[in-house]
């Protein structure tokens, strides 16, 4: 398995299903999802037994909250050893902040490594009209780079936001910023219930760092022949 490996499987699945999906891709992905699902079914247990079968977890569960909330949650999400998490970047500068400083701070008196902190941007489910009806004007992909600018003020480590945006994102923020693209669909896949989506290799050539796909994966009869399809197909770009 290649450190550099960028998928990031989305284990959107009940805890046992998404354990026994995890065995399967143990070594053929280094990153796992919980999301908002499986994590409050199954609590923090998910993100150990995870880790203990050599996975690096990243957990969204997109924290938005006011500051004091949000440092909190941060620093109980950094003893648990994930890698990444995120926090909306619609929070603002000082919950950013917060979960930024609070999760170092706790990862440091636990003796691990910080987790790298996520802004999310515009959810790949949004497009310009959704943002229109809860008062945004802006289109998504402007919405998108504001929010983005934002975050890089705030300190975090990188960005979530769809493919589409990510290569006026990679001009933005610095250039060890993490960009995380949800919305990645191979071209044999559904597009689901998302609206901005790319490709993983376009996805890629236009700045991501890691790609986050489910059900391509979770939802395959092969999820294995699955995961080395999308790889063979990325093995083009040189990263």
């Amino acid at each position: 398995m290649s450190p550099d490996n960028p998928i990031i499987v989305a284990l959107d699945l009940p805890g046992r299903e998404a354990l026994a999906l995890a065995e399967l891709l143990r070594g053929r992905v280094r990153w796992v999802k919980v999301g908002m699902t499986l994590f409050y079914a199954e609590g923090p247990l998910i993100v150990s037994e995870l880790k203990n079968l050599g996975f690096e977890v990243f957990l969204d569960l997109k924290l938005n909250d006011i500051p004091h909330q949000v440092a909190g949650a941060a620093a109980a999400i950094a003893r648990l050893g994930v890698g990444m998490f995120t926090v909306h970047a619609s929070g603002g500068l000082p919950m950013m902040r917060a979960a930024a400083d609070s999760s170092s701070r706790a990862a440091e008196e636990v003796g691990l490594a910080a987790p790298a902190v996520l802004a999310v941007t515009v959810l790949t489910s949004t497009d310009d009209e959704g943002l229109s009806q809860i008062g945004i004007e802006a289109t998504a992909a402007d919405q998108v780079v504001r929010l983005a600018r934002l975050a890089q003020g705030a300190g975090v480590d990188g960005v979530v936001c769809s493919p589409v945006e990510a290569a006026r994102i990679s001009t933005i923020v610095s250039s060890n910023a993490l960009i995380v693209t949800p919305g990645v669909r191979p071209t044999w896949a559904e597009t689901g219930d998302q609206a901005r989506i790319s490709t993983p290799l376009a996805a890629l050539e236009s700045g991501a760092t890691h790609l986050v796909i489910g059900r391509p994966i979770t939802a395959a009869i092969d999820p294995v022949a699955a995961v080395d399809r999308i790889l063979s197909e990325i093995e083009r770009i040189d990263r």
